[in-house]
């Protein structure tokens, strides 16, 4: 059955079949009986209909995928789901009562301790994001089964969280620390994910950190026929001219995504060139306020008359259904990346899925998604190393980001040859089977190794 749905960036839909009865098959192509199927318990901040970001949307189609190959429970914040996702294995938690006016980080570890306590009967527990990694740790502790960590995200790396968490970060920093030195197993979503989790945390033994690459789901991502009178009809809503080139960007608006360096490259576009924002879900009124100032200078450095005019900048704060996006894309020239940080970059793969080229920052995971001068444009990035990613030199990054867009846009035949490439990309590599295949193994390498 779907479920549709998400609070951030976009809603999409995942269909989550009841777990299969039949004989699964294990990597190496045998039979594996019903009596030995993993029980495995994945746990997360996010799960539909709760949705806001990346890190959601993996857990998300990884459960799905998993069902095949394995008994799968999800236990999510956000409150108790409805009778049929818990006879589906899927469970909410509330934050205590206690706790709800308390530090996020806090409120955090108290959904964490229930979750903990009910994994009881596991195999293994996959936690995702510092928000559950603590839940994980404390369930491998009281049961006795392994932890597993999927690293989305590193706390020493997003400082500016500090701004969202007050001293909160402090607690999360240790107890992102504290499950990840205590796992049985570390899944990093690309080989730059992995050297980063090795140089945050150098205790580490490198044999625990497996990389296995996010995916993506290929049959929700695609360009629709031309004339769908759907499509049209969002692109007409929103403003987007087809019949003009457009660059477009789709993210929260955090520090990690690099907005303000983008906004202020776009000044480099001519007036005819929309720049189609899909930014939401700021972490602060700060750098709300930071984006909407700079976004006002833009439109009036490209003649907006103030009135009504938003002189090409066409900036969409709602969350969009997938449909929607996927109709914004395809209406779309390039898609552009500016992360400060990203480890692996998700929304690039839906990008390419929806046949376009991609400029992005050469950082994290990114290079090992967009293929430079095949897929699309990398954008070198000299960064500080105090964890916050800030560019060394910010002007020179904005110049070639701005640059790196004008020459895509320049030759529109070479833009779509790279759109197609990326397609056959995110085909060829970056498929949900094939991970599922990936993750399964490195849970039973694990269980081995105890």
């Amino acid at each position: 059955m779907p479920f549709t749905g998400g609070k951030g960036r976009y809603h999409f839909a995942v269909t989550y079949d009841a777990p299969a009865q039949t004989p699964a098959t294990s990597t190496d192509g045998t039979s594996v009986a019903a009596s030995q199927r993993l029980t495995v318990d994945l746990l997360t901040r996010e799960f539909p209909p709760f949705v806001y970001g990346g890190a959601g949307v993996h857990v998300a189609e990884l459960s799905a995928v998993l069902r095949p190959h394995a008994d799968v429970r999800v236990r999510a914040f956000d409150g108790p789901r409805d009778a049929e996702a818990q006879a589906r294995g899927v469970f909410g938690y509330n934050v205590p009562a206690e706790l709800k006016d308390a530090n996020a980080a806090l409120s955090t570890l108290g959904v964490d301790l229930q979750m903990a306590n009910d994994v009881a009967g596991a195999d293994i527990v996959h936690s995702h994001t510092w928000y559950a990694n603590m839940g994980g740790h404390l369930a491998s502790l009281l049961h006795g089964i392994p932890h597993i960590i999927s690293a989305h995200s590193l706390e020493p790396l997003r400082p500016w969280k500090a701004e969202q968490l007050g001293g909160g970060y402090a607690v999360s920093s240790w107890a992102e620390k504290t499950a990840y030195l205590g796992a049985a197993g570390i899944i990093a979503v690309s080989g730059g994910m992995r050297d980063d989790i090795l140089r945050c945390y150098p205790d580490l033994d490198p044999a625990k950190v497996h990389v296995v690459h996010n995916g993506i789901d290929l049959s929700g991502w695609v360009r629709p026929a031309a004339g769908d009178p759907a499509a049209a009809a969002t692109v007409a809503r929103l403003g987007i001219n087809p019949d003009q080139q457009a660059v477009v960007f789709v993210g929260r608006i955090t520090r990690q995504k690099g907005l303000p360096y983008l906004v202020r490259a776009m000044e480099m576009l001519p007036r005819d060139v929309q720049v189609i924002l899909c930014a939401g879900a700021p972490d602060t009124p700060e750098i709300m306020e930071e984006v909407r100032g700079l976004v006002a200078d833009l439109r009036a450095k490209r003649g907006s008359t103030g009135e009504g005019d938003d002189a090409g900048v066409i900036w969409i704060e709602e969350m969009l259904p997938r449909e929607e996006l996927v109709a914004v894309l395809a209406a779309s020239t390039v898609f552009v990346c500016p992360s400060v940080y990203e480890p692996l970059g998700i929304v690039n793969l839906e990008a390419m899925a929806v046949d376009l080229p991609v400029v992005a920052s050469a950082t994290g995971g990114i290079p090992e998604v967009v293929d430079d001068g095949v897929t699309g444009r990398l954008v070198p990035i000299e960064q500080v190393t105090d964890g916050t990613g800030t560019p060394i030199d910010p002007d020179k990054f904005v110049a070639d980001f701005g640059q790196a867009v004008l020459d895509v846009l320049a030759d529109p035949a070479r833009a779509a040859e790279m759109g197609r490439a990326g397609r056959k990309r995110a085909e060829d590599h970056f498929s949900w089977e094939s991970i599922a295949e990936r993750t399964m193994t490195v849970y039973r390498k694990v269980l081995a190794s105890l």
